[in-house]
Order: C-alpha cells, then structure tokens, then sequence
C-alpha cells in the first residue's frame, strides 16, 4: 500500500513586496494620519472612504505596462466577466464615485481619503508594492483658486506634522506647459490626441525621473533606451535627435533659467546666494531654493516668477495649451503671494512633471530638503513625499461631460521616515501597564486593578501567560516596553498595598548607575491600594508619556 505524501508545511514569510506593520508603527500612523485630517477638516474637506477594489475599466490605463488588464495593477476575473482589480491610488476611485453620487454631492466636492493601495511593479529596497496614501481633492471647480489651495494645505499639513519651514519646498509646474513643449517636438497633435500616446507616456515618466538619472539618463530615454546598473534595459520613446533635444530645453530648465541670473548678478553685481536661507520667517526678505536668490518683500512674488514666466513662454513658443499654462502659473503664484506663501515654502518650478498620465494642468509635489545618508553612508536630500495635480479628463470618462479636478497625495510611509529621521517621532512607543499576577486564584483582583487604571483613561493589561515565573512576567513588561508593572502579592494583599515599578527608571539606573546611586534613586514604589492610580499617573507624567 502506497504511502500518503505528507503535505509541506506552508512558508512563514512576508509575500515579496509587502511587508508586516507592528504596534508602534500603526500607531505612529494613525497618530500622523489624525494630524493631517485635522489639517484637511480645517479647509473644508470631508471624509471618503471608498471601495478598496475597481473594475479594471473604472481605474483605466494609467500605470507603466498596461497593455494587458493585469499589469501594473493585482487584478482578476470575475466569472469571465468583467476584469476586477486592488485600486492602485485613491484618485480613480474618487472619480468613479463622483460620476456615481454627482446628483447628491456638492459642487464643488471636497474630499479626503487615507487608505492602501496595491500596485504590481517590481519591489526594491524601500519600494513596496502596498503602501499607505493620503490624499485631498477638489472636484468640480476649474478655478486655479483651487490649486492654489491644494499647494497651501500641502504647505500647512507639512509643518503640522513637524516638518519645519526651511526642510520642506512644494514646487508647483503646469502640465500643460511640457504640452507644449510636446507639441513644438512634434509628438503632440492637438487635433489627434491619441497620436503618439505611447511616446509621450515614456517622455513623461523619463522627465519624472530626472533627479535619479539625471539629464543623461532622461536624454536616453527619450531616444532607444537605458540599461540601468542591474543590466536591465528600459526601453526609449525612439524620439529623434531633433525632438529629443527640443524637450532636453524643457527638462534643463531649472539649470538654464539658474545660469540665467548667475549671469544677471555678474552683470548687476547683486549677490547671488545658491545655499538655502531657513529664515522663511523674515518678512524683509526670503530665499528661493529654486534660483537660489534672496527676494526682498515687494518682489517675492513677481520677480521670480518673470524669469520663470519668461523662459516657459519662449520653449512652448506658439503652442495655444503652453501659453495657457504659462498663464495658469503666473496665476497660481499671485494667489500664494497674496496669501502669504512665498518662495521659502511654495515655488514654481518647470522641472516637476508627475509620471502619471491623467493630468491636464498645474502639477505639485513636496520635496524634503534636509540631508540624510544613504547606505553608502554618503549624503542626499530626503526628497519628495507628495505630489499631485489637475486632472479635469477623469471623471468625463464616466460621464461624457468634463469635469474638473485637482488634489494632492502624501505618501504615508515615507512622511513616516522622514518624520523619524528628523527625531518627530521615535521608532518605539511605549506598551501598556503590565499588572503581574502573584496569585492566579485572585485574578478577578488584578483584572479589578486594570478596569480601574483603564477608566482613569490609562492603558492596561493583566499577565495573562504562566504566572508561576515571576521574572518571566518582567521579561514579558520589557518586551511590551511598558513604562511601568504592579505588584500585589499576599503580604501586600494584606498589608492594603501595591509595589508600583519604574520599569523605564529602572533600567535606566541598572544602565548608567553605581550601586549608591541606586539607593538614592528607587525604581520599585510602595503605595496604599487606594493610591495605585495617582502613582501609575505620576511616574508617566515624569517620563513625558501621555495616557491613554
């Protein structure tokens, strides 16, 4: 008689792209998460919550390598029927429930989301494939108020969170503009726009990419190819030297317009700084990490913007949709300016372009700017933690009639990092109060303990493991990092007390302290029962921990 194979027993381990959150990492999150809305509640924006899933159809074709429904995106098939899919931001969805709900939502609609995404692309160090997003949005205003708005309360939610003014820069481009640009290239007609469709999305993610490949990187795409370090070969829009060297005008921009005032401060000898100033908050004057220059108050907004202004107009030449969005830009800034934005938190920047394709005008993203150190141990800015833009092309798609849109998205992971890496947030959080059990035939006492300490709004827990190991007990209260552990044996049972531990003193005494110090400093409290909750309090408050 054959022998039953025996089933393997199935891997414990974290699919490849995905990873587990812990105790104190969601609870960071949700604590950032609560700062965040409040900032999004203050401008007037409601809560959505939508469907983590989509029909393939309601998210389209806006991710790399979607020629085939489930690339780029984890989908599958619903009884050979329609295509279903995990939402791969939170953009899409709104735009399917706004076509869905318009009749009995408000115009405009303003809205916020949090929630994780899914998207099926290669992971690499640091890059998942399910990730956090925070987003806001509003749809169904056209007005450039409205991305003006946007780029504030990204502005005001950065410093609201702990990002101080000088760390941060939300740089504003139009995409309209690269349009433009596009257009005088020859790979944009505005009678046909899906011509050249496929070529214009890999011009879009190569200019996206320019801080991480660098011009000469970008420029390769444009034309065959690139093989990065690994081997691999990412294949090039194939654009001519012509055209390739008409948008390389647009994606030197930045540089060029830079060396533009170089030469002006030569020819005015006017200082030119090119190191940021973090004083954003003198009124007299403010630095402009784009161009590198110090504006005083009365040409904060417009000088700089006039070189801008000036050197888009001239690349996009007599495009009608460049001009259209050198003229939304100027309007952008106008607004900030008005309301007290200037160039040490909000500028205009041409090298921003957002890789996604349902964009139709301005374009943001925020980008960190303090240094951290790589793996290498070498120095790099942290870089960019939201981005966002116009997209009035999206709900259409559901509705036949157009509908304008703009927002922002924070990815939540990497604020997270960036938060931790400026010392806003610590990697640990504090566990519970840990009450030992001393007696297991007296647990409705110690459960009677934690009910009183919970009501007091203090977070509790009883030992529910063996109690017959009493150091067990202590190594499980380290475990949690719990600040402090109760005791209550029989004598103490007796007597009307409880042994109230400093489990963080004490550990810090058993670190740093001679043996004196120890009978000077005690860790371990002997309170009258009635008192538990008074000390418990006291001991947190001394450690800066808050309760509950």
């Amino acid at each position: 008689m054959a022998k039953t194979k025996k089933q393997p027993r199935p891997k414990a381990e974290t699919p490849k792209g995905f990873r587990d959150y812990f105790g104190a990492e969601v609870g960071q999150r949700s604590r950032m998460l609560a700062e965040i809305a409040e900032v999004y509640h203050r401008y007037g924006f409601d809560a959505l919550e939508s469907s983590a899933v989509e029909t393939v159809e309601a998210l389209g074709k806006f991710l790399p390598d979607v020629d085939r429904p489930n690339e780029g995106v984890f989908a599958w098939q619903e009884d050979d029927k329609d295509w279903l899919a995990l939402r791969y931001d939170l953009t899409a969805p709104l735009a399917r429930v706004y076509a869905q709900h318009r009749n009995d939502l408000p115009t405009p609609y303003r809205r916020y989301a949090m929630g994780p995404v899914w998207r099926n692309e290669k992971p690499g160090p640091g890059r998942y494939r399910q990730f956090y997003q925070c987003d806001a949005d509003t749809v169904g205003s056209a007005s450039m108020a409205a991305d003006a708005e946007i780029c504030a309360m990204l502005s005001d939610t950065l410093e609201a969170v702990g990002i101080d003014r000088g760390d941060y820069i939300v740089r504003i481009n139009n995409r309209k503009v690269l349009n433009g640009v596009m257009e005088v290239a020859g790979i944009l007609d505005p009678a046909d726009p899906e011509k050249f469709a496929h070529e214009r999305g890999i011009v879009l993610r190569a200019i996206d990419k320019l801080d991480r490949l660098g011009p000469d990187g970008v420029r390769a795409l444009l034309g065959e190819g690139r093989k990065d370090e690994s081997g691999d070969f990412t294949k090039g829009a194939g654009l001519s030297d012509d055209q390739a060297g008409t948008l390389m005008l647009f994606v030197n921009a930045k540089s060029d317009i830079k060396s533009k005032l170089f030469a002006k401060s030569e020819a005015s000898g006017e200082p030119f700084e090119d190191e940021y100033d973090h004083s954003g908050d003198n009124a007299a004057s403010s630095f402009d990490p784009v161009w590198g220059k110090v504006f005083g108050p009365d040409d904060a907004g417009y000088q700089r913007n006039a070189y801008t202004v000036s050197y888009l107009g001239e690349i996009v030449g007599l495009s009608d949709q460049g001009r259209e969005g050198v003229a939304e830009l100027e309007q952008i800034a106008d607004l900030l300016t008005a309301q007290g934005y200037g160039p040490d938190r909000i500028v205009i920047d041409p090298s921003v372009v957002r890789g996604l394709g349902y964009y139709t005008g301005p374009v943001y993203e925020a980008e960190l700017t303090f240094d951290i150190l790589d793996d290498k141990g070498r120095k790099r800015q942290f870089g960019s933690v939201a981005g966002g833009g116009r997209y009035d092309d999206l709900v259409k798609r559901f509705t036949g009639q157009a509908v304008p849109a703009t927002g922002i998205s924070i990815g939540v992971d990497r604020l997270l990092a960036a938060l931790r890496e400026k010392g806003r947030i610590t990697a640990v959080d504090h566990g519970p109060v840990v009450v030992t059990v001393m007696d297991r035939d007296r647990m409705a006492d110690y459960q009677a303990m934690v009910a009183e300490l919970r009501k007091a709004g203090i977070r509790a827990e009883v030992y529910l493991g063996n109690p017959k190991n009493f150091g067990n007990q202590l190594k499980y209260a380290d475990r949690r990092n719990s600040p402090v552990a109760i005791i209550e044996g029989g004598d103490e049972e007796e007597k009307g007390i409880v042994q109230v531990k400093d489990l963080i003193l004490g550990a810090q005494i058993a670190e740093n302290a001679t043996l004196e110090e120890w009978k000077e400093r005690p860790s371990q409290f002997e309170v009258r029962r009635a008192h538990l909750v008074a000390k418990v309090r006291e001991i947190l408050a001394s450690h800066g921990i808050g309760q509950g």
